[in-house]
């Protein structure tokens, strides 16, 4: 398969839970001296960049912080090219840090957008409520993602795409999605080595999210059997990628 440059998922593709994928680091290692291009692109909205930079390093990744392109970064720079820059976000305290950064002012009133992420504990009835009450009065509905689910450290935890889905419903108004499948998000992770769809490939285990996502884009889609990866899932969702493999270790055999 010729491949003149990679996405790459983090959670479930680079570590499991607490513990690095076996043979990840070695893979990376190859395609910077194949002269391989890469980024990492991931729906991970708990952290900010530079934590999941942090995180990435104490496993043994030399990771540069430019390099990782999360749903929030992406979020904050889309959100204020668009002016839109009071924002109610239904973030962790950490993830909202991207936004600060970005410009964007956390408000409990007169929101011109309320931003769903992850929130982890932070997550809870009154805040949910709140979000729906500023839908109701006018707000714009941005998701950083709609996944259903994650692999955590001690199993399969649910991500924001349920909670995203109540808002739909109760606010009547649909989301705009900034992270994966979005084909805005892949282009934007694209345009930061200089590549285009065609001649790039997107490593995840996700199939919807990951492999669908990159192909309606123009990319390849390469599945890994790692992290939240399940057959019967695969099987259901009628996407066929271009090439399973048992983790990123295997990724230089095929490119």
């Amino acid at each position: 398969m010729k491949i003149g440059a990679v996405l790459i998922d983090i959670d479930g593709v680079l570590y499991v839970g607490d513990r690095p994928v076996d043979g990840a680091g070695e893979a990376l290692r190859e395609l910077d001296r194949r002269g391989i291009p890469y980024r990492f692109v991931s729906n991970t909205t708990r952290r900010s960049r530079r934590s999941v930079t942090g995180r990435l390093e104490s496993l043994g990744y030399a990771v540069p912080e430019p390099w990782v392109i999360t749903a929030p970064v992406a979020a904050a720079a889309h959100l204020r090219e668009g002016g839109r820059t009071r924002c109610f976000l239904l973030t962790t305290p950490d993830a909202r840090t991207d936004f600060e950064v970005a410009g964007i002012t956390a408000v409990e009133e007169g929101a011109d957008a309320v931003v769903v992420a992850d929130a982890a504990d932070d997550l809870s009835y009154g805040r949910l409520n709140r979000a729906f009450r500023l839908l109701v009065e006018g707000a714009d509905l941005v998701a950083l993602e709609k996944d259903r689910y994650w692999m955590g450290t001690d199993g399969l935890m649910l991500s924001a795409g349920p909670f995203v889905a109540a808002l739909e419903y109760a606010a009547g108004k649909e989301a705009e999605l900034i992270g994966k499948p979005s084909s805005a998000f892949f282009l934007r992770a694209l345009r930061d080595i200089g590549a285009g769809p065609r001649d790039a490939a997107m490593v995840g285990d996700d199939i919807v999210t990951d492999i669908g996502g990159a192909r309606a884009c123009g990319m390849k889609g390469i599945l890994v059997r790692t992290g939240k990866y399940r057959e019967e899932t695969v099987r259901r969702s009628g996407i066929e990628p271009d090439l399973v493999i048992d983790s990123l270790a295997d990724l230089p055999e095929y490119i």
